[in-house]
């Protein structure tokens, strides 16, 4: 695991296939996943279910995360489950450890002049063509955020994300700059550079202050230390964390509503919820 630390003493960090698959829907073992949650948690000091988790389904939903549970102790991977959010963003306002899970979607990181304020955001194909990036901004900015930092993640770069050319034109006309070619000359998406350019355009119409670092990025088709889909359907996901500094008295804590919340966040529904709003169906 690769950790940062800033120095307003904001933590990063982002597991790797060494750390193993932290996902609860991906792998042969649900419970020695949620056991490698809870050592991720032990590593970077945080108490045991509190970095939140999202049941991640290439929505634009930003959760509350100050509304969400703590996973209580000895809860089995399907109770775990139901708790997180049903969201591929959470917003936190104090100093709630926030993670997403992927293998070559993007995870991004925000963090703002605020320590205690900050997001993350699962960035694939789908949610950077409907627009999550830009709600994760509006909700920042709703919040107060005036100078953000954002870091994107390990994930699969153009050169290697190949599409068909229909998807690609497709692509190009909602997000232009997007469509891009493989290093063999095929289609492709270029999902980190098309990150970069809807967040830049986001802060600039907002009239926010932006800084974009790749730090923390790699190819994760072309990086074997990082888990792809595309490589090994099915073997598991890596998790890119934000840290951020704890408020000394965080507000009470209110009963999630389904619906928007005023700044642009979702009191987002849990798995069970969602289950019976879609008639059992899931991604």
């Amino acid at each position: 695991m690769r950790i940062l630390t800033e120095p307003d003493g904001i933590r990063l960090a982002v597991t790797d296939r060494d750390d193993g698959n932290l996902a609860l829907h991906a792998g042969p073992d649900p419970a020695a996943a949620q056991a490698r949650r809870r050592r991720v948690e032990r590593t970077l000091g945080v108490a045991a279910g509190r970095l939140l988790f999202l049941e991640q389904v290439h929505g634009t939903a930003v959760a509350a995360a100050d509304e969400a549970p703590t996973i209580p102790a000895e809860s089995a991977p399907s109770r775990e489950r139901e708790l997180a959010p049903i969201a591929d963003a959470a917003l936190t306002r104090t100093g709630r450890p926030l993670v997403v899970l992927t293998a070559d979607c993007l995870p991004v990181l925000f963090a703002t002049e605020d320590p205690s304020l900050a997001a993350v955001a699962h960035a694939g194909r789908r949610g950077l063509l409907d627009g999550i990036l830009p709600r994760v901004l509006e909700a920042l900015a709703a919040a107060g955020a005036e100078r953000i930092r954002a870091w994107i993640g390990p994930g699969v770069c153009g050169s290697c994300y190949e599409v068909p050319e229909s998807l690609a034109a497709e692509a190009e006309a909602i997000l232009p700059g997007i469509a891009a070619r493989t290093a063999w000359g095929t289609a492709s998406l270029d999902l980190p550079g098309a990150a970069r350019t809807q967040l830049t355009a986001t802060a600039e119409r907002l009239g926010l202050r932006l800084g974009i670092s790749s730090e923390l990025s790699a190819c994760t088709l072309e990086d074997p230390d990082q888990f792809s889909h595309r490589r090994a359907p099915g073997e598991g996901r890596l998790a890119a964390i934000l840290v951020p500094q704890p408020r000394s008295e965080p507000p009470a804590r209110t009963q999630p509503q389904a619906q928007p919340h005023p700044d642009g966040v979702d009191a987002a529904p849990h798995r069970r919820d969602h289950e019976q709003q879609r008639g059992g169906h899931r991604r």
